[in-house]
């Protein structure tokens, strides 16, 4: 077997892997503490991150198997800056906690959310996802983790001619969407924090990346928002 070829079949277990890891997730995390499988919001929300997760997948597969491979291999472990490690960490719990006090809510029925609002909740998963699927387009250095590759630029065309921090505010959208999508309001609370910990791992990979990246400075003064159009 030659090295692309066992370059090629080791990306592929490890993109098997982490769709395995996401089924675990929402089993241990979602159903479980929800005490049941009879959670519709919670299948609709699970085959809406699946499937749009699988598509952009499969999308990087066939165009971008580097970038694809850089994000597979990512973690906290993997980033570089302290202070990205402790963010990363922070998303990845922040994001657990969506999922267990939404099961929890449900369990016990603390929230009742009207049909409309859940619906509105699955709308801007879809939309969180699409806008990845397009920063990923546009941009094949957008890495999970705050790094600077061989031959990385300045990305300026695309969702990144209008806030500086697109993957980002996807990343958002989704996690607003996530606890209206199940049903939660008071999941929506940890939206909150979530928000502080990207603000904050956000102006980290600024300074990094001014730092690092040539023309990021320049860019920034071309652009001026950072997550919200006309507002920072």
């Amino acid at each position: 077997m030659s090295t692309a070829d066992k370059t090629t079949s080791s990306l592929k277990i490890k993109t098997l892997l982490s769709f395995v890891e996401l089924i675990v997730i929402i089993v241990l995390f979602l159903f479980a503490p929800a005490g049941s499988f009879n959670f519709w919001q919670a299948w609709v929300y699970s085959i809406i991150y699946v499937v749009s997760s699988a598509t952009i997948t499969f999308y990087l597969w066939k165009t971008n198997p580097e970038l694809l491979a850089r994000r597979v291999n990512a973690g906290p472990g993997a980033e570089k800056e302290k202070i990205q490690k402790i963010t990363h960490f922070f998303v990845i719990l922040l994001f657990i906690a969506f999922l267990v006090i939404s099961a929890f809510d449900h369990r016990f029925g603390w929230s009742h959310i009207p049909f409309c609002i859940v619906v509105l909740g699955d709308i801007l998963v879809v939309s969180g996802f699409f806008l990845l699927f397009l920063v990923f387009r546009e941009n094949a250095f957008a890495s999970s983790i705050v790094e600077v590759t061989t031959n990385q630029k300045v990305i300026t065309t695309g969702p990144y001619s209008i806030v500086r921090h697109p993957l980002y505010v996807s990343g958002l959208i989704i996690m607003l969407g996530t606890p209206l999508a199940l049903g939660s309001w008071w999941s929506l609370l940890i939206f909150i924090p979530l928000t502080l910990v990207i603000i904050w791992r956000l102006l980290d990979e600024e300074k990094f990346l001014s730092q690092n990246l040539q023309g990021y400075t320049e860019y920034c003064q071309r652009v001026r928002y950072r997550l919200i159009p006309f507002l920072w």
